[in-house]
């Protein structure tokens, strides 16, 4: 028989943890309004009553909250005044990824996160707080067929027991090294930036006026070189604590191939075990930012068809499989880890030449707009839009550089660039649509627009690339076509 279970009872201190901070940034704007006045206690005392009724309510929710873990599939009854029973069958889930906090690593829990395969989070299921132990077993029962063999013993009864096949599976892991290049190159300083920015807008209502008073006067006192060296070093400390903050959240970074799925964990504080199932990747991409591409870094991602990977409030367009890797490496990690994929990058067709003029004026038409009035109108600083024309015109020239595609057997090849330089490899199978675009001048010129959907997250991601030669934008749908037709099945 199988027999209903609670989550541990850690589950109810995390689920007031996570019930409180989704409140506390609410609550901060009336706090601030109130401290001055008369009417602070009542708010304290509203704030009690709302965290015991938080409590009170976790309280509940966990005794009322049991699943029934049974050969195929996994039974979970919730709710306090409506009961609600949800069965989800291990045919049915796509990924069961285990995760643990510091509360759940100082317990020895961990969290299991069920997705099926939909994105409906009403049929998804995560158990919250759950022995280690326990969530291997879940994961293990769920998520693989067991095999076994028939064994005939001395008195002629035959039993059965459980084979495990130990296999090499291709890993790779990321070192120490590379995860501080990641940290300094990526735009972990920018939300670090933002963070702070906005922890001081929420705190600065309780700096004693006073004391804010006497800082401002100081700081305006300061020399012009004093006050460079002081955002230099602030800059420098928040800079240092995005890298510290990328290291802690990618550390010790593994992937791992198995015949249905990619396997990943990382983390320090927060352990992240994610499973991506290789029949949801949609596309596989390499992307380079402006930083890493001189150094000949880059970060390999892939999409994924709906439903959500990474559990938390970070929600990612894309699915980085590994975070920093040397562009030279990057054919070799594809064929151990991602074989039904091959760098094509080297064999690109490009734009023609008649396609340049499209890519400096779409960058740069605003900012020339712009310098033509400020000549007229305030001829002093007209330099400032034509600092920002020359740098639209080299990103403009840098994009009609990038840009271009390669066909190879049954894999499409796109890359461009906005920011960073964009790779992807998409396999025909996994192309949504496909569609040409011209307007009279690109008719007259023989150019053409490629735009290309497939499935992603919410609703989907389309790669484009403009004024490609209108006969290569023919060749890649007579390709896609032909593809379809063959893979049609033959009437007799």
């Amino acid at each position: 028989m199988y027999e209903p279970k609670r989550l541990h009872p850690a589950a109810m201190i995390i689920s007031v943890i996570n019930t409180v901070r989704q409140v506390i940034f609410g609550l901060i704007p009336l706090f601030i309004i109130a401290i001055n006045t008369d009417i602070w206690k009542y708010v304290l005392l509203g704030i009690g009553v709302l965290v015991l009724l938080i409590i009170v309510s976790s309280i509940l929710t966990w005794l009322r909250y049991t699943y029934t873990l049974e050969e195929d599939q996994i039974r979970i009854e919730q709710g306090l005044i409506v009961r609600k029973k949800r069965t989800i069958s291990k045919h049915r889930i796509q990924s069961i990824d285990l995760s643990q906090n510091i509360v759940h690593r100082i317990l020895g829990l961990t969290k299991v996160q069920i997705e099926t395969a939909g994105n409906d989070q009403k049929i998804d299921a995560a158990l919250h707080a759950v022995t280690m132990e326990e969530g291997k077993i879940i994961h293990d029962q769920l998520k693989y067929t067991q095999q076994t063999k028939e064994i005939e013993t001395d008195e002629g009864v035959e039993e059965t027991e459980e084979i495990i096949e130990e296999k090499d599976y291709p890993s790779k892991k990321i070192s120490l090294q590379k995860l501080f290049i990641v940290g300094s190159t990526s735009g972990g300083f920018g939300v670090v930036l933002g963070l702070f920015a906005l922890f001081f807008s929420q705190v600065e209502s309780f700096i004693p006026e006073q004391f804010y008073d006497t800082a401002t006067t100081w700081v305006v006192s300061q020399a012009v070189q004093v006050l460079i060296v002081l955002v230099v070093i602030a800059l420098i400390l928040l800079w240092a604590i995005g890298i510290l903050y990328t290291v802690i959240q990618n550390w010790d970074f593994t992937i791992t191939r198995y015949e249905k799925e990619l396997f990943i964990t990382r983390g320090l504080l927060e352990k992240k075990q994610s499973t991506i199932p290789l029949s949801r990747i949609q596309a596989v991409g390499i992307q380079e930012n402006i930083v890493r591409q001189p150094l000949g870094f880059a970060t390999v991602y892939v999409d994924i068809a709906s439903g959500e990977v990474t559990s938390g409030n970070n929600v990612e367009l894309h699915t980085v499989i590994f975070p920093l890797i040397r562009k030279k490496d990057v054919s070799t990690f594809l064929n151990e880890l991602l074989p039904e994929y091959e760098l094509t990058s080297e064999k690109l067709t490009r734009l023609p030449k008649k396609a340049l003029p499209y890519y400096l004026l779409r960058l740069a038409i605003i900012p020339i707009l712009a310098s033509i009035v400020m000549a007229f109108t305030s001829p002093n600083i007209v330099f400032i839009p034509l600092i920002i024309t020359g740098i639209s015109l080299i990103f403009g020239w840098a994009q009609f550089k990038t840009a271009g595609y390669a066909i190879s057997n049954n894999q499409l090849t796109v890359q461009s660039r906005m920011m960073n330089k964009d790779t992807v490899f998409v396999l025909h199978k996994r192309l949504q649509s496909l569609k040409k675009k011209q307007h009279i001048i690109h008719r007259k010129q023989k150019l053409a627009s490629l735009d290309t959907a497939i499935l992603n997250r919410y609703q989907g991601r389309h790669i484009a690339i403009k004024e490609l030669r209108e006969s290569d934008v023919d060749k890649i749908a007579d390709w896609y076509s032909y593809e379809k037709r063959n893979s049609a099945p033959s009437s007799s």
